[in-house]
């Protein structure tokens, strides 16, 4: 999850291109792939997130496409050396050392701290006073460490020759002037020059432009040709057929214009177009930060005539016999796809040791791959080993080869975001429908005329993560049946103050809903930038998180762009409740007037309904505390749950040890109910019935079988279940202790057997009377109710039953003989077995269930955690519902 959150971040920081992205055909013919000419009008509509949902597919990892992690990456690298003022004392600067990078943000430690990371401090390359090894000397400024390890070395000249023997400082250029903060692809800019190496020489290189830069992903036209764009070419910045100008002549290689464009222009034209292209390269280099993540080449092992198994670059849908044709050096060889034909079509590729899409004889074989036979071969089924003989050529051995299995998390029904091979400048929605070894077999969305499935390999630089395109403004080809936005019922929109009372929540057409618009403030810097969050899994979850799913999120999440990093970590909060339509509803609610602040859209599932509703996020680092406690304060759980401390073993807060019901009652700022006398009713007035409220058939949870009678429903005003469609108007009625924040939501939402009445426990009835006796009933549900009708002698008869019934239970009603919250886990075990329920004690033995854990049960945390059907889950909430109203009734006053 953290490296999946840094990407979010970084992927928003990207520049702003040109709108007219990815409409050029350059560099293919359009004939099988070109897009429906309709896609357009799709793409503006195509949603990601609901097409996964629809198709039920999940996304490619982020961490799986390696060139676009690589692209994300800082400049700055851990383990630089600079020199920054001193905090304490700014007229004087120290050495630092940088730790980790987000974004424009290094995190810093002053030399000396050795490991101690307790004074490590971040600052923005765009404002801080930065500056590289050396400067101080040169600008006479005073060298001078912290106080606070002023004492720690005598000779401290002596210690910073030892510590900067060997050391990496600062780039100058990335600390000064108009390169300064930007990573490696924000500087490669339009009009850049750069040398790119022929695709059929190793040894020839020509100069390309740079005409667009989208996310690394580079556009480039020949110098010479720049009137026409027929011959652009498509290439990821990391691609090894790049270099910087002057490459070429320090490698004494050709500078030429390839072989097809050679024609083009007369040889004083190519002549004047270079050696301008070479004056402007001098007046302004590429920054050398550009190519430091170029891998190095390493030395193959082929020789002529060896052969092997390669994906057909000019049709890449085949695998098909291949020779070794050429070896160039220790580096370069030729690759020719085999051709029996009397007059063969020559498909040569240039080929390193590491080149994708070579395999060893065998390898379809293997791994259960059709291997196209040559062309011209006259045998019905291919077979390696009559091959060799026939053309007397060995195998290439497998050390020749870079690893061959290793497929870095892909697999089947995957999706993500793939060039068009015949047309690269397009990019379309793709499907993995095989994964084999290192090799993928797409299917390509969206496509006019239906295509084979094409291979990739799974560390090629044409292949994106899902959001790639919209992250960086490119044109993504959609599936021509795109899921559109479009007009649904939804449960949470907004909250319902902000609605018109006469208007059903879920009415509301989603087009009413504010949509969040794109940040477009272009490069991120400190105050916008997020600290790491931590999921401190340890503090007290609250009513509404379950405590188990909390524990499996990551441990934090950052640092990044605060609105993206506080996104993640609430959508990782909703996933991780028993309820995410109440935890979502519950979020809607957390704002202040002061916060700089952005509207986001997050999303809740539950029981196969999707929630959607409007956030607000803050937007700068210096809120995000206590937008942190805030969140946690709405939720009822410990402040530290997330935040940006890390607790290692005990909180601050010491929530482990105070009653679970403190936040509650206190942090969360909810009053306590004081619990009127049992059997009493506030609800029935003058002998009049107030009406009961209209809603869907549902059936009901912790409900003993005695109390089967809808009269609880015709004493209780709007106390009855209701719909998940209705949920919020419940919600707004419930106030109170720990259960009714969370076991009466439960109420409203599951479901058990046909054998239990519609009703809600009668404490649960109790504590909502003595608050809706005092207020009028909201105008949404006097409208939506029945009309008040006189008793009938049937109905009547239900109500002195019910009264007797009620009679009955407190003659029932267990008395504790100690509280508890200080029960330990001999006491709970002591009690269940005391109960119907005594063959699950042993449950609450091995799960270590102490008396204020049992305070905290849920249904739906006693079915999950416990794996009891419904009947003993029922049956065993309802002894657990006992000691709670004992518990009230005697200890929580």
């Amino acid at each position: 999850m953290d490296t999946r959150a840094s990407f979010i971040t970084t992927m928003q920081e990207t520049q702003n291109l040109s709108p007219e992205k990815g409409q050029s055909p350059a560099n293919g013919d359009q004939e099988q792939f070109e897009s429906d000419e309709g896609s357009s009008i799709e793409d503006a509509d195509f949603n990601w997130d609901e097409f996964l949902e629809e198709t039920g597919a999940s996304a490619a990892p982020h961490t799986s496409f390696k060139h676009v992690e690589i692209s994300l990456q800082s400049s700055f690298q851990p383990g630089m050396k600079l020199e920054v003022a001193n905090k304490s004392n700014p007229d004087t600067y120290w050495v630092a050392t940088i730790i980790t990078t987000c974004g424009q943000l290094l995190l810093l430690r002053y030399c000396g701290y050795g490991d101690d990371r307790r004074a490590d401090f971040w600052c923005d390359v765009m404002t801080a006073d930065l500056h590289p090894v050396g400067w101080c000397t040169q600008n006479n400024k005073v060298l001078m460490p912290p106080d606070a390890i002023k004492e720690k070395y005598v000779d401290w000249t002596e210690f910073l020759i030892h510590d900067l023997t060997g050391a990496r400082t600062a780039p100058a250029n990335l600390l000064e002037g108009p390169l300064r903060g930007k990573n490696p692809v924000d500087l490669i800019t339009v009009d850049s020059l750069i040398e790119l190496q022929d695709s059929q020489n190793p040894f020839q290189y020509w100069i390309v432009s740079v005409v667009e830069n989208v996310g690394g992903r580079l556009r480039l036209r020949y110098v010479g040709l720049e009137e026409t764009e027929s011959y652009d070419q498509w290439l990821f910045y990391l691609d090894c057929r790049l270099r910087p100008v002057g490459w070429c002549q320090e490698n004494k290689y050709r500078m030429d214009p390839p072989a097809d464009i050679y024609s083009l222009k007369t040889v004083s034209e190519w002549k004047c177009a270079l050696e301008k292209s070479l004056t402007d390269a001098a007046n302004f280099p590429l920054p050398m930060e550009v190519f430091k993540d170029h891998a190095d080449l390493r030395s193959h092992f082929f020789t002529v005539g060896m052969k092997l198994e390669a994906v057909n670059m000019r049709e890449p849908f085949h695998i098909c016999p291949a020779s070794v044709t050429k070896v160039f050096n220790n580096h370069y060889l030729q690759v020719t796809i085999d051709d029996l034909r009397p007059e063969p079509s020559k498909i040569s590729m240039l080929c390193h040791a590491d080149s994708l899409g070579i395999l060893p004889i065998q390898w379809c074989l293997k791994n259960g791959v059709n291997l196209t036979p040559p062309k011209g071969y006259s045998g019905q089924d291919f077979d390696w080993a009559d091959y060799q003989k026939q053309c007397g050529a060995e195998a290439a051995p497998h050390q020749c080869f870079r690893n061959t299995s290793f497929s870095r998390g892909f697999t089947k029904n995957m999706k993500l975001e793939a060039v068009n091979p015949r047309n690269p400048a397009e990019i379309c929605v793709a499907s993995i429908t095989s994964v084999k070894g290192r090799l993928m077999w797409l299917h390509l969305e969206g496509l006019q005329m239906p295509s084979p499935e094409y291979i990739v390999d799974v560390e090629s630089m044409d292949i994106f993560p899902v959001g790639w395109c919209e992250a960086n403004a490119y044109n993504l080809t959609p599936p021509h049946k795109a899921v559109l936005r479009r007009k649904r019922r939804i449960a949470v929109v907004q909250p319902e103050k902000q609605l018109p009372s006469t208007v059903p929540v879920e009415k509301i057409p989603h087009d009413l809903c504010p949509v969040p618009q794109p940040d477009t403030t272009g490069t991120i810097n400190g105050r916008y930038c997020c600290p790491q969050l931590y999921i401190n899994h340890r503090c007290f979850s609250g009513p509404y998180l379950n405590k188990g799913r909390i524990a499996e999120l990551p441990q934090s999440v950052g640092p990044g762009k605060c609105v993206l990093v506080l996104k993640e970590v609430l959508s990782m909060v909703i996933n991780a409740a028993y309820k995410p339509g109440s935890v979502l509803r519950e979020l809607q609610l957390v704002e202040d007037p002061q916060w700089n602040f952005q509207e986001e859209t997050l999303k809740a599932k539950y029981r196969g309904k999707t929630y959607r509703a409007t956030v607000k996020i803050v937007r700068t680092s210096d809120q995000v505390a206590d937008f942190c406690r805030r969140v946690c304060a709405k939720l009822e759980c410990c402040p530290n749950l997330f935040s940006p401390v890390l607790v290692a073993e005990v909180c601050p807060e010491n929530c482990s040890i105070h009653t679970k019901t403190k936040y509650t009652y206190y942090y969360g700022k909810r009053k306590k109910i004081i619990k009127p006398p049992i059997g009493e009713n506030n609800n029935v007035k003058s002998g009049h019935v107030k009406p009961a409220r209209r809603r869907k058939r549902r059936k009901s949870i912790f409900v003993q079988k005695k109390r089967r009678s809808s009269a609880v429903d015709v004493n209780a005003a709007g106390s009855g279940e209701e719909s998940e469609d209705d949920e919020p108007d419940a919600m707004e009625d419930e106030t109170g202790s720990e259960e009714t924040s969370s076991e009466l939501r439960d109420d409203q939402t599951d479901t058990s057997s046909a054998e239990v009445p519609s009703t809600r426990p009668r404490r649960a009835v109790t504590l909502r009377s003595s608050t809706e006796s005092d207020r009028p009933p909201p105008t949404e549900r006097a409208r939506r109710s029945r009309k008040p009708q006189p008793l009938s002698f049937g109905e009547a008869e239900k109500c002195t039953q019910v009264k007797e019934e009620i009679k009955h239970e407190e003659e029932e009603k267990l008395v504790l003989d100690s509280n508890p919250l200080e029960w330990t886990v001999t006491d709970v075990v002591r009690f269940i077995k005391l109960t119907d329920c005594a063959p699950l004690a042993k449950i609450f033995q091995e799960q270590d269930i102490d008396g204020q854990a049992l305070l905290l049960l849920t249904l739906p945390t006693v079915q999950e955690c416990m794996e009891l059907k419904l009947g003993p889950a029922i049956k065993l909430c309802h002894q657990i519902e006992r000691v709670k109203v004992a518990f009230y009734a005697q200890y929580a006053n």
